[in-house]
């Protein structure tokens, strides 16, 4: 599965955590903790892209939604 998630983000070169937990069908939680190994070895890059979708009491509260999983990027950095 790592060696997959690999090849993934290499051939997309830039991709949402939420694509990708689509593409493979897992959790999110379960793909960020298997993009950490990439991370770590200086393949694959983590970009956080701070917007709300305006349904959250506060900013506070925000990150509960699939909003924030779709602005967690992932680029390939080789």
């Amino acid at each position: 599965m790592l060696l997959d998630l690999r090849s993934y983000v290499k051939s997309r070169q830039s991709v949402s955590l939420l694509e990708i937990s689509n593409h493979f069908r897992r959790p999110p939680d379960a793909v960020r903790g298997m993009l950490a190994h990439w991370v770590a070895k200086g393949v694959i890059r983590r970009q956080n892209l701070r917007a709300t979708c305006g349904s959250c009491a506060s900013s506070r509260d925000c990150g509960g939604c699939d909003v924030t999983d779709s602005l967690e990027i992932y680029d390939w950095v080789g």
